[in-house]
């Protein structure tokens, strides 16, 4: 069932791994199907390059599997994506990695300011990219800490873990897994110049100004 939709999370799981957001059989990734609200997710402990359609597991809201076809386990975080789909109704994809820039400030529970304007696309509603206080891996302590921080940007970070991005696409999804490790990077590297002093950086309302210039016409 829902091939098209397990195929989207076979690569957006590989895509992950090949941009360095993951390594081995860490993160995972999810799809919610728009016609069903079925979650599709990938597997516990499966190294990412070797997935396939069929070991995509289906579920719904309430956590039942609802097919297995490899008769794998779906990854122990399922709790944690069907929360984010249940407080965001206009999320169909998330991407959890564990990227190394990201997961070092999630270590330090410090969130990410929007020190560039390219923060704008993961609709940081407070100017920063929030982190998600510590719950244990596979707890609902993990999934309910999510709660809070996914209503105020599509990319947060999750105290001494790693981190999310989510958006309506797949692909999307992961692009902003990758920006906020990208953000992190400059982050670090603007504390590292200025010599541990916090650059300046972008207030929320700066953020969404943006608009596409009305100037460029198109021929018709």
């Amino acid at each position: 069932m829902l091939e098209i939709q397990k195929k989207n999370v076979v690569e957006m799981a590989r895509t992950a791994q090949q941009w360095g957001l993951c390594k081995h059989k860490a993160g995972n990734s999810s799809v919610r199907d728009k016609d069903t609200g079925l979650i599709l997710v990938t597997p516990t402990t499966i190294d990412k390059m070797h997935l396939t359609p069929r070991d995509i597991v289906v579920m719904d809201v309430e956590a039942n599997v609802i097919e297995s076809e490899a008769g794998l386990r779906p990854t122990s975080e399922c709790l944690m994506h069907i929360e984010i789909y249940k407080t965001r109704p206009d999320v169909f994809a998330i991407s959890h990695t564990h990227s190394l820039y990201a997961t070092s400030f999630a270590v330090l529970n410090k969130s990410i300011p929007a020190v560039v304007y390219e923060c704008a696309i993961l609709n940081l509603k407070d100017g920063v990219i929030p982190v998600a206080p510590y719950g244990r891996p596979g707890t609902t302590a993990l999934s309910n800490s999510v709660i809070e921080p996914i209503k105020r940007a599509d990319a947060i970070l999750m105290e001494k873990h790693g981190a999310i991005g989510v958006d309506k696409d797949p692909y999307e999804a992961v692009l902003k897994s990758a920006y906020l490790e990208e953000m992190a990077q400059i982050y670090y590297h603007a504390l590292m110049i200025n010599g541990g002093k916090e650059p300046e950086s972008f207030a929320p309302e700066e953020l969404q100004r943006w608009e596409y210039p009305s100037q460029i016409k198109f021929a018709r």
